[in-house]
């Protein structure tokens, strides 16, 4: 009689951990049993992946569902990654999102807050070397300069559109996409390029690592503020997914988002803030006036 009452038991208590189990994987804020979280590798994913552990590890606490961080090849990849549904939840950079928008239907969150809970930005900038002859954008006539990669808000679109705006086109100098801001960071102060795109964010990371000596260059161009990037659900995902999501994302703490925050130039951190579509309009303008399509990210 006494071993009947030890196995009920034990199969109630096997019953309660299954239903346990479902209710977290089978709820709203768990679809499949798992979250994807993708990131493009803006810098290197060495650095990128353990301060993007700590945000996706608050994250599964706060879903109560495993979260994977998933790091793509490029832009390009993250957008094409939530069209086919691999990702339900992505950071896109600003231009990024306006395509993962348009492609994916991409809806964003939240992005990053400073410590007084206002949205951050950043800006694009153009340096050369201090003994360049170049003052100005239109300078760099017949030069070489190295942007980031295609696609980049800050490290593409924003310089070419400044170029443009002084009449200087692809054959007027010699744009070299040198696959990411720390590589065209590099370009510059290896001497392999006249002039190359560092945007604020980069700048910050490079002081930081004692990579980069401002007294040995100047900046030629800066843009204007850019709003930091959104953290996007899929725009395929349930109604209470997106609110759980959001939900989520805005009870991370300061602490929680402070290494990825460091990366985007946005120290001391304070809590996400929530974001919409219109938070990013210019940057729909900016590639409706350049003419950009999905085939340039």
């Amino acid at each position: 009689m006494k071993r009947i009452v030890v196995l009920i038991a034990t199969a109630a208590l096997a019953l309660t951990a299954c239903g346990s189990n479902e209710a977290a994987t089978g709820s709203p804020s768990c679809p499949g049993g798992e979250v994807r979280f993708g990131i493009e590798p803006y810098e290197d994913p060495a650095k990128l992946t353990p301060a993007y552990e700590v945000l996706t590890g608050a994250l599964r606490r706060e879903l109560n569902c495993p979260v994977k961080l998933q790091v793509v090849q490029d832009y390009s990849a993250e957008v094409l990654a939530m069209q086919n549904g691999k990702l339900e939840l992505a950071q896109f950079g600003p231009l990024g999102f306006v395509f993962a928008s348009r492609r994916a239907n991409a809806e964003p969150l939240a992005s990053f807050g400073d410590a007084q809970g206002t949205l951050t930005s950043y800006k694009a900038g153009i340096w050369v070397p201090k003994d360049s002859p170049a003052q100005s954008l239109a300078d760099l006539r017949g030069k070489s300069l190295a942007l980031s990669e295609p696609g980049s808000t800050s490290g593409d679109a924003l310089p070419r559109a400044a170029l443009a705006k002084i009449g200087l086109d692809k054959s007027a100098l010699k744009l070299d996409y040198a696959g990411g801001h720390p590589e065209a960071l590099l370009a510059l102060t290896n001497g392999k390029v006249d002039a190359a795109e560092i945007n604020t964010q980069q700048l910050a990371t490079a002081r930081a690592a004692g990579t980069f000596d401002e007294s040995r260059f100047r900046q030629v161009w800066a843009s204007d503020p850019i709003p930091n990037d959104p953290i996007t659900v899929a725009g395929s995902a349930s109604p209470e997914f997106k609110a759980a999501a959001r939900k989520a994302l805005l009870s991370l703490t300061p602490a929680e988002v402070a290494a990825v925050g460091k990366f985007l130039d946005v120290d001391p951190a304070g809590p996400l803030v929530a974001v919409d579509k219109s938070t990013y309009q210019p940057l729909f303008d900016l590639a409706d006036t350049l003419g950009l399509t999905e085939g340039d990210v």
